[in-house]
Protein backbone atom coordinates (compact mmCIF):
# COMPACT_ATOMS: atom_id res chain seq x y z
CA UNK A 1 0.00 0.00 0.00
CA UNK A 2 1.57 3.43 -1.07
CA UNK A 3 0.77 6.37 1.53
CA UNK A 4 1.68 9.80 1.22
CA UNK A 5 2.15 11.32 4.85
CA UNK A 6 1.20 14.97 5.06
CA UNK A 7 2.14 17.29 8.13
CA UNK A 8 1.05 20.79 6.96
CA UNK A 9 2.55 22.95 10.49
CA UNK A 10 2.37 26.39 11.34
CA UNK A 11 5.16 27.80 8.89
CA UNK A 12 6.09 24.45 6.79
CA UNK A 13 4.70 21.34 5.15
CA UNK A 14 6.44 18.22 5.68
CA UNK A 15 5.51 15.02 3.42
CA UNK A 16 6.97 11.42 2.80
CA UNK A 17 5.41 9.02 0.40
CA UNK A 18 5.83 5.05 1.89
CA UNK A 19 4.97 1.73 -0.30
CA UNK A 20 4.59 -0.31 2.49
CA UNK A 21 7.89 0.07 4.77
CA UNK A 22 10.26 1.62 1.93
CA UNK A 23 10.40 5.46 2.14
CA UNK A 24 10.32 6.08 -1.83
CA UNK A 25 10.40 9.90 -1.49
CA UNK A 26 10.34 12.51 1.45
CA UNK A 27 10.34 16.46 1.01
CA UNK A 28 10.01 19.78 3.69
CA UNK A 29 8.48 22.90 2.28
CA UNK A 30 9.69 25.94 4.63
CA UNK A 31 9.34 29.46 5.68
CA UNK A 32 5.81 29.82 4.26
CA UNK A 33 5.19 33.29 3.46
CA UNK A 34 8.65 34.24 3.88
CA UNK A 35 10.88 35.52 1.57
CA UNK A 36 13.03 32.57 2.04
CA UNK A 37 10.60 30.03 1.90
CA UNK A 38 11.92 26.88 -0.37
CA UNK A 39 11.34 23.34 -1.07
CA UNK A 40 13.50 20.46 -0.41
CA UNK A 41 12.83 16.78 -1.10
CA UNK A 42 14.74 14.13 -1.62
CA UNK A 43 13.93 11.32 -4.60
CA UNK A 44 15.69 8.12 -5.85
CA UNK A 45 19.22 9.29 -3.67
CA UNK A 46 19.15 12.79 -4.91
CA UNK A 47 18.26 15.81 -2.91
CA UNK A 48 17.06 18.89 -4.42
CA UNK A 49 16.13 22.35 -3.13
CA UNK A 50 14.22 24.60 -5.03
CA UNK A 51 14.13 28.36 -4.59
CA UNK A 52 10.19 29.41 -4.55
CA UNK A 53 8.21 31.55 -3.44
CA UNK A 54 5.93 30.19 -0.94
CA UNK A 55 3.21 32.38 0.09
CA UNK A 56 0.69 30.49 1.92
CA UNK A 57 -0.29 26.55 2.47
CA UNK A 58 -2.32 26.26 -0.51
CA UNK A 59 0.61 27.40 -2.77
CA UNK A 60 2.75 24.98 -1.06
CA UNK A 61 0.27 21.80 -1.75
CA UNK A 62 0.25 22.74 -5.00
CA UNK A 63 4.17 22.46 -5.13
CA UNK A 64 4.16 19.40 -3.58
CA UNK A 65 1.67 17.62 -5.69
CA UNK A 66 3.31 19.01 -8.80
CA UNK A 67 6.33 17.21 -7.48
CA UNK A 68 5.01 13.97 -6.53
CA UNK A 69 3.09 13.91 -9.99
CA UNK A 70 6.80 14.36 -11.36
CA UNK A 71 8.42 11.98 -9.66
CA UNK A 72 5.93 8.86 -8.58
CA UNK A 73 2.67 10.08 -9.82
CA UNK A 74 -0.07 11.44 -7.74
CA UNK A 75 -2.25 8.11 -8.78
CA UNK A 76 -0.31 5.33 -7.64
CA UNK A 77 -1.24 7.10 -3.84
CA UNK A 78 -3.65 4.39 -2.41
CA UNK A 79 -4.31 7.09 0.94
CA UNK A 80 -3.04 10.13 3.20
CA UNK A 81 -2.20 10.02 6.48
CA UNK A 82 -2.61 13.37 8.04
CA UNK A 83 -0.72 14.71 11.15
CA UNK A 84 -3.13 16.52 13.00
CA UNK A 85 -2.09 18.08 16.42
CA UNK A 86 -4.95 18.01 18.95
CA UNK A 87 -7.79 14.98 18.62
CA UNK A 88 -9.47 16.37 21.95
CA UNK A 89 -10.99 13.67 23.65
CA UNK A 90 -13.14 12.24 21.38
CA UNK A 91 -10.37 11.05 19.22
CA UNK A 92 -8.38 8.26 21.02
CA UNK A 93 -7.03 6.49 17.90
CA UNK A 94 -6.48 7.27 14.30
CA UNK A 95 -9.46 7.98 12.40
CA UNK A 96 -10.54 7.29 8.79
CA UNK A 97 -11.77 11.37 7.70
CA UNK A 98 -15.13 11.74 6.43
CA UNK A 99 -17.86 15.61 6.24
CA UNK A 100 -18.56 14.80 10.12
CA UNK A 101 -15.37 13.99 11.27
CA UNK A 102 -14.25 17.45 9.24
CA UNK A 103 -16.37 19.12 11.45
CA UNK A 104 -15.70 17.66 14.44
CA UNK A 105 -11.84 18.39 13.68
CA UNK A 106 -13.16 21.70 13.21
CA UNK A 107 -14.52 22.05 16.32
CA UNK A 108 -11.85 21.87 18.13
CA UNK A 109 -9.04 23.95 16.62
CA UNK A 110 -9.46 26.20 19.83
CA UNK A 111 -7.44 23.67 21.30
CA UNK A 112 -4.49 24.18 18.76
CA UNK A 113 -5.66 27.67 16.98
CA UNK A 114 -1.95 27.46 15.69
CA UNK A 115 -1.47 23.73 14.06
CA UNK A 116 -5.13 22.49 13.75
CA UNK A 117 -6.40 25.03 11.22
CA UNK A 118 -2.82 23.93 8.92
CA UNK A 119 -3.76 20.44 9.65
CA UNK A 120 -7.87 20.46 8.60
CA UNK A 121 -6.33 22.86 5.65
CA UNK A 122 -4.18 20.25 4.05
CA UNK A 123 -7.04 17.51 5.16
CA UNK A 124 -9.52 19.95 2.75
CA UNK A 125 -6.57 20.76 0.27
CA UNK A 126 -5.86 16.83 -0.40
CA UNK A 127 -9.54 15.78 -0.51
CA UNK A 128 -10.19 18.20 -3.66
CA UNK A 129 -7.22 16.89 -5.82
CA UNK A 130 -7.48 12.88 -4.99
CA UNK A 131 -11.04 12.51 -4.93
CA UNK A 132 -11.86 8.93 -3.50
CA UNK A 133 -8.77 8.52 -2.06
CA UNK A 134 -9.28 7.71 1.79
CA UNK A 135 -7.99 10.34 4.44
CA UNK A 136 -7.11 9.42 7.36
CA UNK A 137 -6.37 11.34 10.75
CA UNK A 138 -3.34 10.61 12.68
CA UNK A 139 -3.23 12.60 15.65
CA UNK A 140 -0.50 13.85 18.23
CA UNK A 141 -2.75 13.54 21.65
CA UNK A 142 -4.03 9.77 20.77
CA UNK A 143 -1.13 7.71 22.46
CA UNK A 144 -1.69 9.95 25.23
CA UNK A 145 -5.19 9.34 25.74
CA UNK A 146 -4.84 6.33 28.08
CA UNK A 147 -3.01 8.75 31.12
CA UNK A 148 -5.49 8.03 33.56
CA UNK A 149 -7.89 10.29 34.81
CA UNK A 150 -6.36 11.07 38.09
CA UNK A 151 -2.92 12.00 36.19
CA UNK A 152 -4.21 13.81 33.57
CA UNK A 153 -6.94 16.67 35.61
CA UNK A 154 -6.04 19.56 36.77
CA UNK A 155 -6.48 20.87 40.43
CA UNK A 156 -8.91 23.74 38.85
CA UNK A 157 -12.77 23.77 39.41
CA UNK A 158 -14.34 21.13 38.03
CA UNK A 159 -16.63 22.98 35.95
CA UNK A 160 -13.79 24.26 33.81
CA UNK A 161 -12.96 20.88 32.23
CA UNK A 162 -16.94 20.09 32.05
CA UNK A 163 -17.17 23.35 30.20
CA UNK A 164 -13.70 24.13 28.18
CA UNK A 165 -12.05 20.09 28.56
CA UNK A 166 -9.06 21.96 30.49
CA UNK A 167 -7.00 18.44 31.08
CA UNK A 168 -3.52 17.35 30.26
CA UNK A 169 -3.48 15.97 26.36
CA UNK A 170 0.36 15.58 25.87
CA UNK A 171 1.85 15.90 22.62
CA UNK A 172 4.66 13.96 20.64
CA UNK A 173 2.48 11.15 20.78
CA UNK A 174 3.31 9.14 17.47
CA UNK A 175 7.23 9.61 18.54
CA UNK A 176 6.68 8.35 21.60
CA UNK A 177 4.72 5.42 20.27
CA UNK A 178 7.02 4.56 17.71
CA UNK A 179 10.05 4.64 19.33
CA UNK A 180 8.58 2.20 22.21
CA UNK A 181 7.30 -0.09 20.17
CA UNK A 182 10.86 0.10 18.25
CA UNK A 183 12.25 -0.57 21.40
CA UNK A 184 9.63 -3.67 22.74
CA UNK A 185 10.48 -5.21 19.18
CA UNK A 186 13.31 -5.59 20.06
CA UNK A 187 13.55 -6.49 23.75
CA UNK A 188 10.25 -7.86 24.21
CA UNK A 189 11.09 -8.24 28.26
CA UNK A 190 10.60 -4.60 28.56
CA UNK A 191 7.30 -3.28 30.33
CA UNK A 192 8.54 -0.31 32.39
CA UNK A 193 9.84 2.61 29.36
CA UNK A 194 10.52 6.19 30.15
CA UNK A 195 10.37 8.01 26.54
CA UNK A 196 12.96 11.16 26.59
CA UNK A 197 11.76 13.07 23.09
CA UNK A 198 14.54 16.11 22.96
CA UNK A 199 14.39 18.80 20.35
CA UNK A 200 13.52 22.08 20.59
CA UNK A 201 10.27 20.86 21.39
CA UNK A 202 10.95 18.41 24.61
CA UNK A 203 8.79 15.87 26.44
CA UNK A 204 8.87 12.91 28.72
CA UNK A 205 6.54 10.16 28.56
CA UNK A 206 5.97 7.52 30.84
CA UNK A 207 4.58 4.41 29.65
CA UNK A 208 3.48 0.78 30.91
CA UNK A 209 3.11 -1.94 28.68
CA UNK A 210 2.89 0.00 25.37
CA UNK A 211 0.64 2.83 26.79
CA UNK A 212 1.33 5.92 28.04
CA UNK A 213 0.40 6.36 31.62
CA UNK A 214 2.11 10.44 32.11
CA UNK A 215 3.61 12.61 29.85
CA UNK A 216 5.06 16.22 30.96
CA UNK A 217 3.45 18.37 28.43
CA UNK A 218 0.01 19.08 29.40
CA UNK A 219 -3.08 21.14 28.11
CA UNK A 220 -0.54 22.76 25.63
CA UNK A 221 2.74 21.68 24.55
CA UNK A 222 4.20 24.64 26.67
CA UNK A 223 4.03 22.62 30.18
CA UNK A 224 7.09 20.55 31.20
CA UNK A 225 10.61 20.15 30.25
CA UNK A 226 12.17 23.61 29.15
CA UNK A 227 12.88 24.14 25.47
CA UNK A 228 13.89 26.16 23.05
CA UNK A 229 11.63 29.22 23.49
CA UNK A 230 9.43 27.53 25.79
CA UNK A 231 9.56 28.11 29.95
CA UNK A 232 8.05 24.43 30.66
CA UNK A 233 6.69 23.90 34.04
CA UNK A 234 6.52 27.71 36.28
CA UNK A 235 4.46 29.10 38.77
CA UNK A 236 1.29 30.43 37.44
CA UNK A 237 0.94 33.46 39.66
CA UNK A 238 4.37 34.59 37.56
CA UNK A 239 2.16 35.16 34.23
CA UNK A 240 -0.21 37.05 36.43
CA UNK A 241 2.42 39.01 38.47
CA UNK A 242 4.14 39.93 35.15
CA UNK A 243 1.24 40.67 33.18
CA UNK A 244 0.47 43.11 35.86
CA UNK A 245 4.20 44.90 36.70
CA UNK A 246 4.62 44.90 32.80
CA UNK A 247 1.04 45.82 31.36
CA UNK A 248 1.22 42.67 28.98
CA UNK A 249 -1.84 41.85 27.34
CA UNK A 250 -2.77 37.80 27.35
CA UNK A 251 -1.00 38.11 23.37
CA UNK A 252 1.96 39.44 24.64
CA UNK A 253 2.57 36.97 27.44
CA UNK A 254 1.63 33.94 25.71
CA UNK A 255 4.94 35.19 23.31
CA UNK A 256 7.04 35.60 26.15
CA UNK A 257 5.72 32.26 27.58
CA UNK A 258 6.18 30.36 23.67
CA UNK A 259 8.84 32.55 21.63
CA UNK A 260 11.47 34.39 24.46
CA UNK A 261 11.81 31.79 27.34
CA UNK A 262 13.32 27.97 27.81
CA UNK A 263 16.83 28.11 26.85
CA UNK A 264 16.85 31.02 24.49
CA UNK A 265 15.13 32.81 27.73
CA UNK A 266 17.61 31.88 30.49
CA UNK A 267 20.90 32.35 27.59
CA UNK A 268 20.19 35.31 26.62
CA UNK A 269 22.26 34.05 23.52
CA UNK A 270 20.41 30.76 21.79
CA UNK A 271 17.95 28.81 21.23
CA UNK A 272 20.00 26.14 20.33
CA UNK A 273 21.50 24.05 21.99
CA UNK A 274 24.79 23.03 20.32
CA UNK A 275 25.56 27.06 20.05
CA UNK A 276 25.05 26.84 23.36
CA UNK A 277 27.16 24.08 24.54
CA UNK A 278 30.39 25.39 22.12
CA UNK A 279 29.99 28.56 24.73
CA UNK A 280 29.19 26.75 27.85
CA UNK A 281 33.22 27.76 29.06
CA UNK A 282 32.87 31.21 28.53
CA UNK A 283 29.14 32.00 28.93
CA UNK A 284 27.98 31.53 32.74
CA UNK A 285 24.29 32.11 31.09
CA UNK A 286 25.00 29.52 28.47
CA UNK A 287 25.99 26.87 30.89
CA UNK A 288 22.85 27.96 33.25
CA UNK A 289 20.76 27.32 30.63
CA UNK A 290 22.37 23.85 29.79
CA UNK A 291 22.46 22.69 33.67
CA UNK A 292 18.46 24.10 34.13
CA UNK A 293 17.57 22.28 31.05
CA UNK A 294 19.33 18.88 32.22
CA UNK A 295 18.14 19.10 35.75
CA UNK A 296 14.39 19.62 34.45
CA UNK A 297 15.07 16.31 32.42
CA UNK A 298 16.57 14.34 35.19
CA UNK A 299 13.53 15.62 37.62
CA UNK A 300 11.06 14.19 35.90
CA UNK A 301 12.84 10.82 34.45
CA UNK A 302 12.94 10.47 38.52
CA UNK A 303 8.92 11.29 39.45
CA UNK A 304 8.36 8.72 36.57
CA UNK A 305 10.14 6.45 37.73
CA UNK A 306 8.16 6.85 40.74
CA UNK A 307 4.56 6.64 38.97
CA UNK A 308 5.76 3.65 37.39
CA UNK A 309 7.23 1.75 40.50
CA UNK A 310 10.41 1.40 38.66
CA UNK A 311 11.91 1.28 35.18
CA UNK A 312 13.07 -1.18 32.56
CA UNK A 313 13.86 1.03 30.02
CA UNK A 314 15.16 4.59 28.95
CA UNK A 315 14.74 5.82 25.31
CA UNK A 316 16.53 8.93 24.32
CA UNK A 317 15.42 10.21 20.59
CA UNK A 318 14.40 13.65 19.17
CA UNK A 319 17.31 15.98 17.76
CA UNK A 320 19.33 16.33 20.83
CA UNK A 321 18.19 12.84 22.36
CA UNK A 322 19.55 10.88 19.21
CA UNK A 323 22.52 13.26 18.22
CA UNK A 324 24.46 14.32 21.56
CA UNK A 325 26.80 12.47 23.85
CA UNK A 326 27.31 15.09 26.54
CA UNK A 327 23.80 15.04 27.03
CA UNK A 328 22.66 12.19 27.27
CA UNK A 329 26.10 11.11 29.62
CA UNK A 330 25.11 14.45 31.78
CA UNK A 331 21.51 13.12 32.37
CA UNK A 332 22.40 9.41 32.73
CA UNK A 333 25.41 10.09 35.33
CA UNK A 334 22.65 11.20 37.75
CA UNK A 335 20.33 7.73 37.15
CA UNK A 336 23.21 5.70 39.18
CA UNK A 337 20.19 5.00 41.77
CA UNK A 338 17.77 3.42 39.45
CA UNK A 339 20.62 0.69 38.32
CA UNK A 340 21.74 2.90 35.52
CA UNK A 341 25.11 2.09 33.82
CA UNK A 342 26.29 3.51 30.92
CA UNK A 343 28.45 2.14 28.40
CA UNK A 344 30.80 5.29 27.55
CA UNK A 345 32.38 4.58 24.26
CA UNK A 346 28.80 2.85 22.62
CA UNK A 347 27.35 6.66 24.03
CA UNK A 348 30.02 8.85 22.01
CA UNK A 349 29.53 6.54 18.79
CA UNK A 350 25.61 7.12 19.20
CA UNK A 351 25.07 3.27 18.87
CA UNK A 352 21.76 1.96 19.77
CA UNK A 353 22.09 0.33 23.22
CA UNK A 354 24.21 2.63 25.41
CA UNK A 355 23.71 0.67 28.31
CA UNK A 356 26.48 -1.44 29.88
CA UNK A 357 25.88 -5.80 30.17
CA UNK A 358 25.47 -4.48 33.89
CA UNK A 359 22.91 -2.00 33.98
CA UNK A 360 19.41 -3.07 35.75
CA UNK A 361 17.83 -0.21 32.88
CA UNK A 362 18.23 -0.45 29.42
CA UNK A 363 19.44 2.42 27.55
CA UNK A 364 18.55 3.31 24.03
CA UNK A 365 18.76 5.59 21.49
CA UNK A 366 16.20 5.33 18.64
CA UNK A 367 16.04 7.92 15.82
CA UNK A 368 12.55 8.53 15.81
CA UNK A 369 10.33 8.43 12.43
CA UNK A 370 6.55 9.87 13.11
CA UNK A 371 5.59 9.48 9.12
CA UNK A 372 6.32 5.99 9.04
CA UNK A 373 4.41 5.16 12.17
CA UNK A 374 1.55 7.31 10.88
CA UNK A 375 1.71 5.59 7.47
CA UNK A 376 2.32 2.21 9.65
CA UNK A 377 -1.34 3.27 11.55
CA UNK A 378 -2.91 4.27 8.14
CA UNK A 379 -2.24 0.98 6.56
CA UNK A 380 -3.42 -0.82 9.32
CA UNK A 381 -7.12 0.91 9.81
CA UNK A 382 -7.51 0.83 6.10
CA UNK A 383 -6.63 -2.58 5.75
CA UNK A 384 -8.83 -3.56 9.27
CA UNK A 385 -12.05 -1.85 7.16
CA UNK A 386 -11.24 -3.81 4.26
CA UNK A 387 -11.40 -6.97 5.69
CA UNK A 388 -14.77 -5.98 7.67
CA UNK A 389 -16.56 -4.82 4.51
CA UNK A 390 -15.85 -8.30 2.94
Amino acid sequence: MRILTLNCGSSSIKFRVFDDEEELISGLIDAISLENSKIEFSFNGKNEVLKRRIVDHSKGIKEMLQILDDTIRLKTIDAVAHRVVHGGEEFRETTLINEVILTKLKALVPLAPLHNPKNILGIEEMSKVLKGIPQVAVFDTAFHSTIPKYAHMYAIPYEYYQKYKIRRYGFHGTSHKFVSCEAMRHFSQLKKIISCHLGNGASITAIKNGKSVDTSMGFTPLEGLIMGTRSGDLDPAIITFLMEKEKLSVKEMNKILNKKSGLLGLSQLSSDMRILLSQKEQNEKAALAIKAFLYRVVKYIGAYAAALNGIDAIIFTGGMGENNPYLRFEILRQLTYLGVVTDNNANKKNESVISARDSKVKVLVIKTNEELQAAREAKELLLKQSEASI
